[in-house]
């Protein structure tokens, strides 16, 4: 009878001694798609040093419609669960694993709400990243859907909206113009 007590399984990003660089964490294979996946990708991962695929994301626009408020509610709830963690509730760069240089990762993730730079990408790099992992964050391909990850982008896009709306600091919104 086989130990039932502890499984055999990996667990996700840990070390393997199956494959040759020692990790659990694998891309699909090229060419595959997933039972009702409905969105594919057409740039591949760049090779390393390379940034083709990268900048020519800029250009795919969210094949969804705007997400009604059922789907906001389902994109907010997947962000929260795959993207908080290290993003933050709040989209600030300031989620549990970080906690202001507190928590157990040292580097600070993106902030993106409030940081010019996230709130100008385009929805194609953000997928992009999210699909292929960009420098410290790795891919969710394997945790997210195809679907799913454009309802995160859209709801991260909802939420930066506001803050881009919102006038400066030090301006006064109801002084009239001469």
């Amino acid at each position: 009878m086989p130990d039932m007590r502890y499984s055999r399984a990996y667990e996700t990003y840990s070390t393997s001694p199956v494959f040759a660089d020692g990790q659990t964490n694998r891309q699909p294979v090229a060419g595959t798609m997933k039972r009702g996946e409905v969105y594919p990708f057409h740039l591949a991962q760049d090779a390393p040093g390379d940034s083709t695929n990268y900048v020519a994301s800029k250009a795919v626009k969210n094949p969804l419609p705007p997400l009604n408020e059922k789907d906001m509610k389902e994109a907010e709830r997947l962000y929260l669960i795959n993207c908080g963690i290290c993003h933050g509730p709040k989209l600030d760069g300031n989620g549990p694993l970080y906690k202001g240089g507190d928590g157990p990762y040292p580097a600070k993730p993106a902030t993106l709400v409030g940081d010019a730079k996230y709130e100008a990408m385009p929805e194609g790099q953000m997928y992009y990243s999210t699909t292929y992992g960009k420098n410290l964050m790795g891919s969710y391909a394997s945790q997210l859907q195809s679907k799913e990850r454009w309802m995160v982008i859209a709801y991260i896009k909802a939420k930066q909206k506001p803050a881009a709306a919102a006038p400066a600091s030090g301006t006064d919104s109801t002084a009239k113009a001469n």
